[in-house]
């Protein structure tokens, strides 16, 4: 093979679809059309003479020879991005690229609505996605720049990740609106005594609130663990005996739709950190800086979020450096 007969704009193509496993997306990205997308794919195709990507039903799954190119590629498109485009000024205005961010489905609930509304004002030609993937894969996805953002409690970050604090966060109870069982208060006992639901990604439950119910010698009746935040107020109201300790924040969002009411846990709970993570390999991408920066100052304030038409007042929480996560 020889450098000259292949075009390196190729690389970005084939980057790209590794990244969103779909042409049109892909070409949304590079703000190419469709066609043109398609014409790439096939002179790549044509250079490597394999198809390269091939179309499912969970979108465009890249082939044995596809997945052996996918380090090297991206070593070579993050080397560009760091070390030749790193000085290049990422422009939120007139720039077309697709950020794709590591969150759970309360994520997408409490935060999506304002950071929506910073990206269209601040970066009106660039789009959303969103991930939801287990912790032990957090890393290799953010490695990989399938994600560019992780954004949630990650009790222990790996070593290979960068994290910034963007504010601190409560638990309370909820209890269905319909529980005449328990009134604006739940004791210890009963907290023990009735069935909880327990959201957990990692299909055990493990997490720091987790940890400090247990170390407190607090026993749940555990009932039901489930992946998804946003099942738990359908079950509650279905199932009016049930209860859960969710964030604060969504519980106020459940709590706005009337099916469910907050009483204080029975037990004093430390407030715990919501970071954002990114990898090392992409620390100096000007566009990821810029939505590192555009993600703390949306949230360093929060609940008292910039939607676009109104800003709320409280106090400021103090600024918080990212550190690179290590190994004790």
């Amino acid at each position: 093979m020889h450098i000259g007969d292949l075009d390196l704009n190729l690389l970005a193509v084939f980057d790209a679809l590794v990244r969103e496993r779909s042409v049109t997306r892909a070409a949304q990205g590079l703000n190419l059309s469709q066609s043109a997308m398609s014409h790439a794919l096939n002179r790549l195709r044509a250079f490597f003479d394999d198809p390269l990507f091939v179309s499912t039903a969970t979108g465009m799954v890249p082939t044995r020879k596809a997945q052996g190119l996918v380090d090297p590629v991206l070593a070579m498109m993050a080397i560009l991005r760091q070390q030749v485009l790193s000085e290049a000024r990422f422009d939120p205005a007139t720039a077309h690229r697709a950020f794709t961010l590591c969150m759970t489905d309360m994520g997408e609930l409490v935060f999506l609505p304002p950071l929506i509304s910073r990206l269209r004002r601040e970066a009106p030609h660039c789009t959303l996605h969103t991930l939801q993937v287990p912790p032990a894969q957090v890393e290799a996805v953010l490695a990989s720049g399938e994600a560019d953002l992780a954004v949630g409690s990650m009790r222990s970050a790996p070593e290979g990740l960068f994290q910034q604090r963007l504010f601190m966060h409560s638990f309370v109870t909820i209890v269905s609106a319909r529980n005449t069982a328990v009134g604006d208060t739940i004791t210890l006992a009963q907290f023990e005594q009735m069935p909880q639901i327990a959201v957990t990604l990692s299909g055990s439950v493990s997490g720091a609130y987790d940890s400090e119910l247990e170390r407190q010698g607090v026993k749940r009746n555990l009932f039901l663990t489930t992946p998804h935040f946003l099942v738990v107020p359908l079950l509650m109201d279905a199932h009016p005996e049930l209860i859960a300790t969710v964030p604060l924040q969504l519980a106020e969002v459940f709590k706005g739709y009337g099916s469910v009411r907050m009483v204080p846990p029975p037990v004093t709970l430390p407030p715990f950190a919501l970071n954002q993570h990114w990898h090392s390999r992409f620390h100096h991408d000007p566009a990821i800086i810029w939505l590192r920066e555009l993600m703390k100052q949306t949230f360093e304030h929060y609940p008292d979020v910039w939607l676009g038409d109104r800003v709320a007042h409280a106090a400021p929480a103090p600024a918080r450096k990212p550190r690179r996560v290590r190994k004790a």
